[in-house]
């Protein structure tokens, strides 16, 4: 062996140690974040993979099944005979719940921070107090007793408008912070050439807050879409309640169902949630980095 190959065989490990030092806390980073990828998908997968194992495999324990069975989905659909109805009321409650706050919070974030009426420091203020109450739980009578006064108990609609109330103060929150990025001057020089305060909201400001508005709209969706105590408690119709309500009935009072079974019924609610998340995570992550930059 030459004197330059035997040169080059000491540089090697060398090199290789110095990269490996160079890259650290890249390698550290990217090990944490699998390490909690890994956390949340292995319960996701091993649920999928339950819905699709036939009944032995399910009792051997098996990750993987032996063979697969996809008649789980048809004995859900026929055994909760409301089930289609049950997935529309998710879809419906939700959709109205992120349309009404989504609108409502941009008004709002748009008028605390571009307007600026008298008592808006109260009203962020009182705002933020909100967030440190278990309103939900604290406030279950009372909203049951407003529902009942406006007769919306046993009503699919009627859960609207205390979900709507609910996610209203984090919603409106994000607007602002996501509205402060926008400079006065662009708005002013709207307003100079004409344009009212309706025109440069959809012309001027939606625009440039397009990544707040994914960022409320996945946070009042998985918000409204998991919501179990108050459709519980406000609907007692099994065909006017959501999916939340319908899964634990499956899980307890409904009898003893089958883990595949069961499975099946887990899947068909986490997957609207998953779909839309996987959709619109970009510009989900990016509107929380602008949000928390600004803050």
């Amino acid at each position: 062996m030459t004197t330059d190959a035997l040169h080059e065989n000491a540089i090697a490990p060398i090199e290789a140690k110095g990269w490996f030092a160079q890259n650290r806390s890249s390698i550290v980073r990217h090990a944490v974040i699998n390490f909690f990828n890994v956390v949340i998908l292995l319960p996701l997968t091993w649920v999928l993979l339950m819905s699709v194992k036939t009944l032995p495999d399910a009792m051997r324990g098996d990750f993987w099944p032996r063979s697969f069975d996809f008649t789980h989905y048809a004995y859900v659909f026929e055994r909760i005979h409301t089930l289609p109805v049950n997935l529309f009321n998710s879809i419906y409650v939700t959709a109205a719940t992120v349309l009404i706050t989504t609108v409502c919070a941009v008004l709002a974030g748009y008028a605390l921070v571009h307007i600026r009426p008298g008592g808006a420091g109260v009203v962020v203020t009182a705002l933020l107090v909100s967030l440190y109450f278990p309103v939900r739980v604290v406030s279950i009578i009372s909203i049951y007793e407003t529902q009942y006064r406006l007769g919306l108990i046993n009503n699919t609609s009627g859960l609207i408008l205390p979900y709507v109330t609910l996610q209203l103060a984090i919603s409106i929150l994000i607007m602002r912070s996501m509205f402060q990025l926008v400079p006065h001057e662009i708005i002013e020089s709207a307003r100079i050439d004409g344009a009212g305060h309706w025109r440069t909201l959809l012309e001027v400001g939606l625009p440039m807050v397009r990544n707040g508005l994914v960022v409320i709209f996945i946070v009042n969706f998985v918000a409204a879409w998991g919501e179990y105590l108050l459709c519980v408690t406000l609907v007692d119709d099994e065909a006017k309640r959501t999916m939340p309500v319908v899964l634990a009935a499956a899980q307890g009072g409904q009898g003893q169902w089958s883990w595949p079974n069961l499975a099946a019924v887990y899947v068909i609610v986490v997957t609207p949630g998953i779909i839309a998340f996987t959709f619109a995570q970009k510009l989900f992550f990016k509107g929380l980095m602008e949000g928390a930059l600004k803050g």
